[in-house]
């Protein structure tokens, strides 16, 4: 009786959290970005847009920022700037 209780109080949290009734305690104060919006515009000059945008997705996520403009402009964003491939590539474009 006691573990349903408890399965059932933790996954209230998580939908709770999931839909931002709370703050999550492990971003406080963090927005999320329009990483979507930024990215779009960030790769709208790439020759290959499709993997730009979906690299570019997955550090923004990471990141909480993207650098401005459509290339370049790393230094505005270090954590974007430093992700790197498995073969050590620079991961964000």
């Amino acid at each position: 009786m006691a573990t349903s209780k408890f399965l059932f109080g933790l996954l209230l949290l998580l939908i709770l959290v999931e839909m931002n009734i709370i703050e999550q305690p492990w971003m406080p104060g963090v927005e999320a970005i329009d990483c979507s919006g930024k990215c779009n515009y960030r790769c709208s000059k790439s020759g290959r847009p499709k993997m730009c945008i979906r690299a570019c997705n997955t550090c923004c996520k990471r990141c909480q920022c993207v650098p401005s403009g459509t290339s370049g402009n790393k230094d505005e964003c270090t954590c974007y700037a430093n992700m790197k491939t498995h073969n050590g590539r620079p991961k964000c474009p």
